[in-house]
């Protein structure tokens, strides 16, 4: 019973099933590095489209934990600043009694040897679909979620990344996801 078990763990680990890193990776992004946190548990892409992707974990009292994701769509993709804001904020219902420009903080900086980043942090209800831009693909609203989103623009073309979570899972990582990004080098 043993060898079958270890068998079937061995083949899962080989076909790549619910792949997770060690934690702690090192992050590429357009010649510059970070490492991430060492609880932030780095796993083989969803889809094609994930250049990188991270589990973090939940806290106390929420849920499920929150999702960073990388996208690099080569030099000149992915849409401009402007229209991935708008549909960033589209992905949101602001909290009762506010506006979704009040429920969102837009800043701007730069990092490392020169990428410029361009951050939105958003909160509210998420209107979670999967796939994300599928027309058939049906909306689940998530209250009480926050997403950090950022454009994170090198010589070498824009990276998109997206940390989404519970809001109270998502405030206890925002230091230490603002530290990841402000450390690339």
């Amino acid at each position: 019973m043993r060898k079958i078990g270890a068998m079937a763990l061995g083949m899962a680990f080989i076909a790549g099933i619910n792949c997770v890193y060690a934690g702690g990776e090192t992050i590429e992004l357009g010649g510059l590095t970070s490492k991430a946190p060492t609880n932030w548990k780095r796993q083989d892409p969803s889809n094609k489209l994930r250049m990188y992707q991270m589990q973090i974990p939940k806290v106390e009292g929420d849920k499920e934990g929150a999702e960073l994701v990388v996208f690099f769509f080569g030099a000149g993709g992915g849409g401009g600043t402007d229209e991935n804001i708008k549909r960033w904020k589209g992905q949101f219902l602001p909290p009762e009694g506010k506006t979704i420009d009040e429920a969102s903080k837009l800043e701007k900086y730069k990092v490392g040897k020169g990428a410029d980043v361009v951050a939105l942090d958003i909160w509210g209800t998420f209107k979670y679909k999967n796939p994300p831009f599928s027309p058939t693909a049906k909306e689940e609203r998530k209250e009480g979620f926050r997403r950090f989103n950022l454009i994170f623009d090198t010589d070498k073309g824009a990276y998109f990344i997206t940390l989404t979570g519970p809001a109270k899972t998502m405030e206890k990582n925002k230091a230490a996801f603002d530290d990841w990004i402000k450390a690339f080098k």
